[in-house]
C-alpha cells in the first residue's frame, strides 16, 4: 500500500491558486488514473482534476469554496503500489495545511468580499504580521491588475512598524438617508472608512433578487479594476465592407468542403487587425508603472459569450504567423470549446490585444472595457446594408453597400488620439481594400 499526494496543478506562469468548486469523489471512493477527482476555478476559466493514480481516496484535504495555492496537497490516493522510499509527504502535508489554515480564512474574504486577489505569499504575510482584510484592500498594489505584491506588503509592514503611513485611498464622507436638514454629518465622516454601517437597502415593488455566480463577479471585478486602471478612450469609424461580405458569400461552400471549417467574418477581422498591429506595434503593448511593455508577439484575443450570457476571451496565440485558414481553425476550436466549457487555462492567457464582435447581437456599435494588462480593445459593429455616396472620377453616385461601424478604445496613458485613430483607420481601410479575387 503507498498513499499518494494530489497537487493543485500549475495553470500557467501568472495563476497562483484556484478555487475548489466541486467534489466528484469522496473519502473511501475508488477513483481510476485520469478520472475526474474534482473541478477547480481561477479567475481565468474552470478546468478539472483528474487522478494521477488509480485507487481510493483516502483523504480529502480542502472544502468545496477553499482558495488553494498552487502546489498544495488537495487530497490522498492509497494505491496498491508498494510503498517507495520518497520524501517526508507528511511533513510537507503538515507545512502546506499549516499554511492554508493560515490563508483560508482571510483568502475566502477577499474573494467574496472584495474586487481584489492577494497570493498565497501576501496571505501568509498578511496573517502572520496581524494585517487585517480592511488593511489589505487599502494598500495599493504595483502588480499586474493592480494586484498587492510581496514588495507592497512588507513596505507596508516596515511602514507601520516605524509609524509612518502609505498612501491609501482618500477616506469619504457619507451622509446617510436619515440625515436631515442642520444634522452635522462630520461624525460620520470622522469614523474610519471601513467601520462606516452602508444603509440597508430595501426593494419596493414586483423584483427578483438574482446572486452572481463566481464568473459573473470575477468580470465585474475585472471590468471595475480595468476603469480605474486606464483613461479609456473610444474612437469611431466606418468601413464599407462589401467586397468583403461578397467574397465570403462566394466562397464559404468551397471554404468549409476543402477545409472542414467554416469561415466566419471574426478571422477576416483578425488578418487586417494583425496587418495594423505591424505598423503601429505601440498598441500590441502594456503599462508597468511608468514603463511600456512593446509586446513582439501577437496574440489577439477574441470575447466569446457562452450559453449562460457570461463572457471569456480564449486567445489566438502568435495570430501574426497564421494564414486566413489557420486562423479560422483555431476561431471555430477556440468558439466550440468555449460554448462546450472545454477550455484549458493556457488558452485564455497571453493576450495582446483583444477583439469583441458586438454586431452578434444586433449593434451597431459599442463602447469595450479594456482587457486589462492590454492596452487597446476593438469593437466591430453589426454589417448593414445602407445608401452610400460613391465618389468616382465620373463624378458621385448612391449606391447600396455594406457598411460596418468600428471603435477603438485605448489606454489613454500611452496611447494619444492620432495613434488610436490612425490606426482605427488603418484597420477599416484593410476591410475596405479587401480584395474580391484572393484565395484563402
Amino acid at each position: 500500500m503507498a498513499l499518494v499526494d494530489l497537487i493543485m496543478p500549475k495553470m500557467g506562469e501568472s495563476i497562483t491558486e484556484a478555487t475548489i468548486l466541486k467534489w466528484h469523489k469522496q473519502p473511501g471512493d475508488k477513483v481510476k488514473e485520469d478520472e475526474t477527482v474534482l473541478e477547480i476555478a481561477t479567475d481565468k476559466v474552470d478546468t478539472e482534476v483528474p487522478s494521477i493514480r488509480e485507487g481510493v481516496i483516502e483523504e480529502i484535504l480542502f472544502n468545496v469554496n477553499d482558495v488553494v495555492p498552487v502546489g498544495a496537497i488537495l487530497a490522498k490516493i492509497r494505491t496498491e503500489a508498494a510503498e517507495t522510499k520518497k520524501p517526508d509527504t507528511a511533513a510537507i502535508a503538515t507545512a502546506q495545511t499549516e499554511t492554508a489554515s493560515i490563508t483560508q480564512p482571510v483568502a475566502k474574504q477577499a474573494t467574496v468580499n472584495s474586487n481584489r486577489f492577494y497570493s498565497p505569499l501576501v496571505l501568509n504575510i498578511a496573517a502572520n504580521e496581524g494585517v487585517s482584510l480592511s488593511e489589505l484592500e487599502r494598500i495599493p498594489g504595483t502588480g499586474n491588475e493592480g494586484r498587492v505584491t510581496k514588495h507592497d506588503i512588507l513596505q507596508y509592514v516596515s511602514g507601520k512598524q516605524s509609524g509612518s503611513r502609505i498612501s491609501k485611498p482618500q477616506e469619504v464622507t457619507l451622509i446617510q438617508p436619515s440625515t436631515t436638514v442642520g444634522q452635522q454629518p462630520s461624525a460620520i465622516g470622522n469614523r474610519p472608512t471601513d467601520s462606516i454601517q452602508q444603509p440597508s437597502i430595501s426593494y419596493s415593488g414586483n423584483t427578483e433578487i438574482i446572486e452572481m455566480d463566481r464568473m459573473r463577479k470575477l468580470i465585474a471585478g475585472h471590468m471595475v479594476n480595468s476603469k480605474h486602471t486606464s483613461a479609456h478612450v473610444t474612437s469611431f469609424t466606418e468601413s464599407d465592407v462589401t467586397h468583403m461580405v461578397q467574397w465570403r458569400e462566394k466562397t464559404k461552400k468551397d471554404f468549409e468542403k476543402r477545409e472542414g471549417t467554416k469561415i466566419t467574418f471574426t478571422p477576416l477581422f483578425i488578418e487586417a487587425v494583425v496587418r495594423c498591429i505591424k505598423k503601429y506595434p505601440l498598441v500590441n503593448s502594456s503599462v508597468d508603472g511608468d514603463k511600456i511593455i512593446i509586446k513582439k508577439d501577437i496574440h489577439i484575443g477574441m470575447a466569446t459569450a457562452l450559453p449562460n450570457g457570461n463572457l471569456i476571451v480564449p486567445v489566438i496565440k502568435n495570430a501574426d504567423q497564421l494564414n486566413l485558414v489557420g486562423l479560422a481553425k483555431q476561431v471555430n476550436a477556440l468558439a466550440d470549446n468555449a460554448r462546450n466549457n472545454k477550455l484549458k487555462p493556457e488558452d485564455t492567457q497571453g493576450g495582446t490585444f483583444t477583439l469583441t464582435n458586438v454586431g452578434t447581437f444586433g449593434s451597431l456599435m459599442g463602447t469595450p472595457i479594456i482587457n486589462q494588462p492590454q492596452v487597446a480593445i476593438l469593437a466591430v459593429g453589426a454589417i448593414k446594408k445602407r445608401p452610400v455616396v460613391i465618389e468616382t472620377s465620373q463624378g458621385d453616385s448612391i449606391a447600396i453597400r455594406h457598411m460596418m461601424y468600428l471603435s477603438l478604445s485605448y489606454d489613454h496613458r500611452i496611447i494619444d488620439g492620432s495613434l488610436g485613430a490612425t490606426f482605427l483607420t488603418a484597420v477599416a481601410n484593410e476591410l475596405q481594400n479587401f480584395n474580391p479575387e484572393r484565395d484563402f
